[in-house]
């Protein structure tokens, strides 16, 4: 039996390629971090102030109340004057300008880069950018050691990658892993979804923001911005910002200091299955249009509540998530074509694109709330009056019917309506009033599915509904 057993073995490495032994070998990364982590920087920051260091949407008293966090190391403590913070970054000019995180550097009042060979430089920002989390820094100094951003935009899950940076202040790290997902939606305290970031499992913790992220090739193909965790250090699963939207923001700052972003106008909503079947797609995808805005670039360019876009400028939108990433990439004034859904009939529009507002500037949240008044008893399981003026004035609405009450069990129940919801559109009609809604839900063919469109605490809400 040993006999028989050794000469299969001597059969199978006679007969198998060549190619599972090479792969079985794991990739040598000193050459890399030799070559290239000169040109990686420590970056500590100081404020006057705690408020203007903190992580950002968060109060300085309370602790993260979610798992992602933006690995900026604070370990100053609380009321300590002058507060510090430490991260990382990287040069990408010779001339001195570096690359780092926006919420690193955001409200500090100092900024000093330190070198590997130990030499310190004070640095000022030449522009940021929170939408994306980048910020192009500047230190007077010439013939810095650099690193190359990525150019060719071929990324693959399941390729090796190496960070390196400076976790919990300790220098120059390096830690290694692979893409574990590209194109990740993880949208800011703005509610804002314009990167597209790069998953991996590489050990990434507080004070590696702003650090690169290399491909074997020595290329830099992602900038580090946030972890998942539940412990305040790695669990495995780190972030990191795409070169091609580096590679934009850095033009930019680099010439405006700021940056302007393609802005269509609309507020769109992921497409699931039931949605689907209401809308007459044999699968969920695209990102449905749950609201246009008036003398936006999509209103003007013909874009309507419940459609569905599928496809824009040639690349297909699967999720509804793929959507900012491909407009937030255009600039202001760009066309684009899009393909999209209307009432089952797929469509092709062109339009021009226009620039993200400001955050001060863009439309304030529109409130709503539940009134008193006389409930009539409607189909579909709701109790429905007629929208008061001051609501239907607050949200900008031709029409609508406010929901009183939702009878457990039935399909307006599990469509997942809820008392003070508005609802604006039944199948692929306006509703007006309480009667016309009665009218619209007698016509449509029972047992059948449709949208169903309504506004909940000022935001508006596609879900689909089961008329019985």
């Amino acid at each position: 039996m040993i006999r028989l057993f050794r000469s299969l073995t001597l059969l199978a490495a006679l007969i198998l390629p060549a190619w599972p032994l090479a792969a079985r070998e794991l990739p040598d990364f000193t050459l890399l971090v030799e070559k290239y982590s000169p040109a990686v920087v420590k970056i500590q920051v100081e404020s006057d102030t705690r408020q203007a260091i903190q992580i950002q949407g968060w109060p300085p008293d309370q602790e993260i109340p979610e798992p992602f966090r933006r690995f900026f190391q604070i370990p100053a403590p609380q009321g300590q004057v002058p507060q510090q913070g430490l991260g990382s970054g990287f040069i990408i000019d010779q001339d001195g300008y570096i690359l780092t995180n926006h919420h690193v550097i955001n409200g500090a009042d100092r900024i000093t880069v330190r070198l590997s060979d130990r030499r310190e430089f004070e640095a000022e920002v030449v522009g940021s950018d929170e939408s994306s989390d980048l910020a192009l820094l500047k230190v007077d100094a010439r013939g810095l050691p650099t690193l190359r951003l990525d150019t060719d935009d071929d990324l693959r899950v399941g390729e090796w990658v190496l960070a390196i940076g400076s976790p919990f202040g300790l220098d120059y790290s390096v830690s290694q892993g692979i893409v574990s997902a590209i194109g990740r939606s993880l949208p800011n305290e703005r509610n804002e979804n314009y990167v597209p970031f790069i998953q991996t499992d590489v050990a990434i913790n507080p004070g590696n923001s702003g650090g690169p992220l290399f491909n074997l090739d020595g290329e830099v193909v992602g900038i580090n911005s946030q972890i998942f965790t539940r412990s305040g250090g790695s669990m495995g699963l780190s972030f990191a910002i795409p070169a091609s939207v580096a590679r934009n923001v850095i033009a930019q700052l680099k010439e405006h200091g700021a940056v302007a972003r393609g802005w269509l106008g609309v507020s769109i909503q992921e497409v699931d299955k039931e949605l689907a079947q209401s809308f007459g797609l044999q699968r969920p995808e695209g990102a449905l249009v749950a609201e246009v805005m008036p003398g936006g670039p999509a209103d003007e360019g013909g874009i309507r509540v419940g459609d569905i876009i599928t496809a824009f400028n040639g690349k297909p939108i699967l999720f509804s998530s793929d959507l900012p990433h491909q407009v937030g990439q255009l600039a202001p004034g760009a066309m684009a074509r899009l393909v999209l859904m209307r009432n089952g009939k797929q469509q092709e529009l062109e339009l021009r694109v226009g620039q993200l507002p400001a955050a001060d500037d863009r439309l304030s949240q529109r409130g709503g709330g539940k009134q008193q008044g006389q409930a009539a008893s409607g189909p579909l399981g709701l109790q429905l009056e007629e929208l008061p003026d001051q609501f239907r004035q607050r949200l900008q609405l031709a029409g609508g019917v406010l929901v009183r009450q939702v009878k457990p069990g039935t399909s307006a129940a599990r469509a997942g309506l809820q008392p003070g919801d508005v609802i604006v559109q039944l199948g692929f009609t306006s509703v007006e009033n309480v009667a016309g809604f009665r009218d619209l839900a007698r016509k449509l063919p029972k047992d059948s599915v449709q949208p169903i469109r309504f506004f909940r605490e000022g935001n508006p809400v596609f879900r689909s509904i089961v008329i019985d």
